[in-house]
């Protein structure tokens, strides 16, 4: 019986959320996973994988702007790995109702414990634009 690397638990990860399968996702998690995100992000800082009361989710921000396979597919790549550490590229991408589009690379920096992803490190090549493309639309006589 061959053993699961930790880059294939990595790939199987980013295949789940493509998928949206959050049962394949969760299997996936260490029960004490954290996540640390740039804190420009509307869902940015550190949380578990139950997130911060009141504060937005990965999950809440990206799923409405991901309608199609192409805006869900991350097109996952290892970069490295060593130990319990394993380093990836990937691409979040995603359309507003608008006709806005966002396709940024974004670096993860991931550390396993027995097979389970204990640690997610996010690096976001364009920040700027994903912050842009996820801020809501300022409403009419906002900021006047």
């Amino acid at each position: 019986m061959q053993t699961r690397t930790n880059e294939d638990v990595i790939l199987d990860l980013f295949s789940a959320i493509e998928e949206r399968d959050r049962e394949r996702i969760l299997a996936i998690y260490h029960p004490e996973v954290e996540f640390h995100w740039p804190a420009a992000l509307p869902y940015g800082g550190s949380s578990t994988r139950l997130g911060e009361p009141g504060a937005p989710t990965w999950q809440e921000c990206w799923l409405p702007v991901q309608p199609t396979a192409a805006e869900r597919s991350m097109d996952c790549r290892i970069i490295a790995s060593r130990g319990d550490e394993v380093v990836a590229v990937y691409h979040q991408r995603g359309r507003d109702q608008s006709g806005n589009v966002v396709d940024d690379e974004v670096m993860g920096l991931y550390k396993l414990d027995g097979g389970k992803l204990r640690r997610a490190q996010m690096f976001y090549f364009n920040l700027d634009a994903v912050v842009s493309f996820l801020a809501p639309a300022e409403a009419p006589g906002e900021g006047q």
